[in-house]
């Protein structure tokens, strides 16, 4: 039984994808897991395919960056800071004809970092990559963000 005042990560993660970004929400991009330092999220291929029946590139680029978002949430306090991209690059491996994966870790160390320059400077930028597997552990993508955490103002 799940306690509704605190719900777990990926719940809150989900629900932030449906309220603040709803195509993403609609290509049916999913927080699977979230902890400090870990975000796994999935897509489903039904819906998400382009006109010669593979994954469209869009979708793989979303799944890939919101990880960014849900690691800060886990990690950081939402209260003070919020996540942003300013970049992300992509390479594209192999063609995603099933469901996608995507996963990344950050560091406790660089964590502390990050929290530490966004105490001080009121915002932190870091690197965050990402694999993207199908179901049968495929790479079918990677990718590699520049993030920032801001201070709300």
């Amino acid at each position: 039984m799940s306690d509704t005042r605190n719900p777990p990560i990926a719940e809150v993660v989900n629900s932030a994808l449906e309220q603040t970004i709803p195509v993403a929400h609609r290509m049916g991009v999913h927080a699977e897991e979230v902890r400090r330092g870990y975000a796994a999220a999935t897509v489903p291929a039904e819906g998400n395919g382009n006109h010669f029946g593979v994954m469209y590139a869009g979708v793989l680029f979303t799944v890939g960056e919101i990880l960014g978002g849900a690691i800060a949430v886990a990690s950081f306090d939402t209260a003070k800071y919020y996540p942003l991209v300013k970049d992300l690059r992509i390479v594209f491996r192999r063609p995603a004809t099933t469901a996608v994966r995507a996963q990344a870790t950050l560091s406790d160390t660089e964590i502390e970092r990050i929290s530490e320059t966004a105490a001080a400077e009121g915002k932190a930028d870091f690197t965050l990559r990402a694999v993207l597997t199908d179901i049968d552990g495929v790479v079918v993508a990677e990718t590699e963000g520049l993030y920032q955490l801001r201070a709300h103002r």
